[in-house]
């Protein structure tokens, strides 16, 4: 939003006309003050729903709902039960529920976009290339990392109901995620009932992935992010238009990011099933190192999120983009997938269900769930499994085939074959495209990403294929992710992020060089779009859904994602004849 735009919305919001009881007169009688009431769901009243910012705009956003005596009253005795030492979730949740059912929100509906326009020269896309190069170059140079950004959104997020916030409540394990999950998930229904408010908190946008134009943003780096970052700057090196001079820096900063995601993030955890030691890869690691301010994470130890266990996710693409760039360290050589068994579905563990299980439309068996007890066994989170981290899954075991013996150990085979077979299910059933099956992810971000996971799988001997996926599941998969890429996701409006995913499966997935022309003249076009050195703007590329929605991006990750897809799509083109087509000259 422009600051003429933003100006104009808050000026709306706080002269509109009042229409109910606010949040602040139904909460802080119960919250703001009282020796009763839990010292953390205090403390969280306080910093996050009626801090001083949003207390004044939130002024005049009055619920019509609550004029009615009845049901404030409900809610009052929700919020006092919530305040005691062993509250009833389902009980407390109910009314809040209730609320957020009645202002049902959706995904963006897209206008369905022709193929227009010239195609792009090769130099253009080249040019493109060398801008987000630089732009992520210069980014560590300057800061010493390359940073994502983490953007809070009140609205919430559209797949998360009344039933899914109960489910959230229920199977949340700490205390301090279940008092933001009912605050954040309270404050929600008084932005979506105020036009304006709304307006400004959550304004309309083109395309899937949604912009990160939040004035606050919280900054910090994470073992994830260099990872990826490792991956595109390594795309980079390897496409023939890296200068030596731009490859020396490259690999420099490369190795850095490997040594911050092996090393700095690694913390030891012991086996599930007997005990042993293992090494794993950790979300967010304590300052200095997760490069946030002191303010930051200050308040964010405040109101209970000071504390980061170790995920699957970090850990395989960790490992994924250190085996890429030759390391040899020892945390390779671990038997990851036998670790990884213990937190497989229906494969002999009672220990590690879902027990957030706001995306239950797919079926869990064979799937690993994200979090991993620390080695003091906090698991502060509650679980969830999530799709899209079952491919970095299969990626990194695909990478590493021959150090894990994989072929050789039936149970890391079968432990592999259960999670092809859960990939099929979801993709076979489509429900890969609806983002209710998603936990961190946007269906376009998942599809990008089997793009890699294919390539890697194509990229083993072909009786390893035959081994991991004896039925032929990955063929029937493609072809079912390259029809909704084709048919759905760029048939529609896209903005850069958006074409840059579509991109990259394209290519991953040897889809004919004709069908990228959509996603490249958006990117093309798009070019330019980003404030002081970006090329691109920020954009959503993973998300939490509790306690709210919660966008991770930044223009770094914009730049990383078009930097591989055109990458990868110049090389394709260069590779089949049809490609010879795809570029103006």
């Amino acid at each position: 939003m422009r600051l003429r735009q933003v100006s104009r919305a808050v000026y709306r919001a706080l002269t509109a006309a009042k229409d109910g009881p606010t949040l602040h007169e139904l909460c802080d009688p119960l919250l703001a003050r009282g020796s009763e009431c839990d010292a953390h769901l205090r403390k969280f009243y306080r910093k996050a729903i009626a801090n001083p910012a949003l207390r004044l705009l939130l002024f005049r956003a009055g619920l019509p709902q609550l004029r009615d005596a009845t049901r404030f009253e409900t809610l009052r005795a929700a919020l006092r039960a919530a305040r005691g030492d062993a509250p009833d979730w389902m009980a407390v949740g109910g009314p809040v529920a209730d609320l957020i059912d009645e202002f049902p929100q959706r995904h963006p509906v897209r206008r369905v976009v022709p193929a227009t326009g010239a195609p792009p020269s090769r130099a253009a896309v080249e040019r493109i290339i060398g801008a987000c190069a630089r732009h992520l170059l210069e980014c560590f140079a300057k800061r010493g990392f390359i940073p994502a950004y983490a953007a809070f959104k009140l609205a919430g997020d559209p797949d998360l109901h009344g039933r899914e916030l109960l489910t959230a409540l229920e199977g949340l394990n700490a205390r301090t995620y279940k008092n933001a999950t009912l605050l954040f998930n309270l404050a929600r229904p008084f932005v979506l009932a105020n036009p304006h408010v709304a307006a400004l908190l959550d304004p309309p946008w083109q395309g899937l992935a949604q912009p990160m134009w939040d004035p606050v943003q919280i900054r910090h780096r994470s073992a994830y992010y260099d990872a990826f970052f490792s991956e595109a700057l390594m795309d980079f090196m390897h496409s023939g238009l890296a200068t030596p001079g731009e490859t020396a820096t490259a690999r420099k900063a490369v190795a850095d990011m490997i040594r911050f995601c092996i090393e700095t993030s690694r913390e030891e955890v012991r086996m599930p099933h007997d005990g042993r030691p293992i090494d794993v890869i950790t979300a967010l690691v304590t300052p200095p190192h997760s490069r946030m301010s002191k303010f930051f994470w200050q308040v964010k130890s405040d109101l209970g999120f000071g504390l980061y266990v170790p995920d699957c996710d970090t850990t395989v693409c960790s490992l994924s983009a250190a085996t890429q760039f030759g390391s040899d360290d020892s945390i390779l050589n671990q038997p990851l997938l036998d670790f990884f068994a213990d937190y497989q579905v229906a494969n002999g563990s009672q220990n590690h269900f879902p027990t957030v299980t706001i995306n239950d439309n797919i079926e869990y068996d064979g799937g690993i769930v994200s979090w991993i007890e620390n080695g003091s066994g906090d698991r502060p989170f509650g679980n969830d499994l999530d799709p899209t981290l079952n491919l970095d899954v299969l990626e990194a075991s695909f990478r590493n085939h021959e150090r894990w013996q994989i072929i050789e150990n039936p149970l890391r085979l079968l432990a592999l074959r259960a999670i092809v077979r859960f990939e099929h299910r979801l993709v076979d059933s489509n429900a890969f495209a609806d983002p209710r099956s998603h936990i961190y992810y946007l269906p376009e971000l998942f599809c990008a990403y089997f793009g890699r996971c294919y390539a890697a799988f194509r990229a083993m001997p072909s009786a390893c294929r035959s081994a991991i996926d004896p039925d032929h599941h990955f063929e029937a998969m493609r072809g079912r992710v390259l029809a909704y890429v084709r048919d759905d996701l760029m048939a529609g409006e896209m903005n850069a992020f958006d074409a840059a995913l579509a991109l990259l499966a394209l290519a991953k997935l040897d889809a004919d060089p004709v069908t990228f022309a959509p996603a490249i003249g958006c990117i093309v076009c798009s070019f330019g779009e980003g404030r002081a050195s970006a090329p691109f703007n920020a954009y959503e590329w993973s998300k939490m859904k509790t306690p709210t929605r919660i966008l991770i991006g930044g223009p770094e990750v914009t730049s990383a994602f078009v930097l591989s897809a055109l990458v990868h799509a110049r090389a394709a083109a260069r590779a089949q004849t049809s490609g010879q087509t795809l570029f103006a000259d």
